[in-house]
């Protein structure tokens, strides 16, 4: 039978050839192409109707869904972050003012320590040179007392060299007195 419909297929499309219309143009064929285009149309509406467009549509859900969650997860993460790195700007805001108040009071520390130390060796100075001019004013009235002992014997012998003569230990002394006021 096979040979046959085959044969018969070949018959036919050779009696349409002879005829010169192209098949689907013929208006014999007309109603069973329209009918097949009904059934073919109606087949393929009902499987992308039914299979296709709902796993199409379940996909698209299922993106849409993935997608919304990966958003609102990115967002979760910077807000994570944006509080992360304001918590450490904080941070590092108070230890930056720690760090100036340790200096700070370590610069007051040494600077209360210098100003003591200038204090005492500025009193160690004071002492020693209020005992320095204590010495230089002993050494200073001793030497002028004695300026006067000293001013007598030169004068003594300065009057034995040049006149020959001597003269008394009382007149030299009130010479010597009458010329140191005379000077000042």
């Amino acid at each position: 039978m096979l040979v046959t419909a085959a044969y018969a297929a070949t018959a036919e499309t050779a009696e349409h050839a002879a005829e010169g219309n192209f098949p689907p143009f013929d208006s014999s064929t007309f109603a069973s192409q329209i009918l097949w285009l009904v059934i073919t149309f109606g087949f393929f509406y009902l499987f992308m109707s039914r299979v296709v467009l709902p796993r199409i549509g379940s996909i698209l859900e299922t993106r849409r869904d993935r997608i919304a969650q990966d958003l609102n997860e990115a967002n979760r993460l910077k807000e994570e972050a944006d509080q992360a790195f304001a918590t450490y700007e904080q941070e590092l805001a108070d230890a930056k003012s720690k760090a100036h108040e340790i200096a700070q009071a370590a610069r007051d520390a040494a600077k209360a320590d210098a100003d003591a130390e200038r204090a005492k060796v500025e009193a160690e100075v004071a002492g020693k040179l209020e005992k320095a001019e204590a010495e230089i004013a002993a050494v200073k009235t001793k030497a002028l007392a004695e300026v006067g002992t000293i001013a007598a014997d030169t004068t003594a012998a300065i009057v034995k060299q040049l006149i020959g003569g001597t003269v008394t230990k009382a007149k030299l002394t009130a010479a010597v007195k009458a010329a140191a006021e005379g000077r000042e």
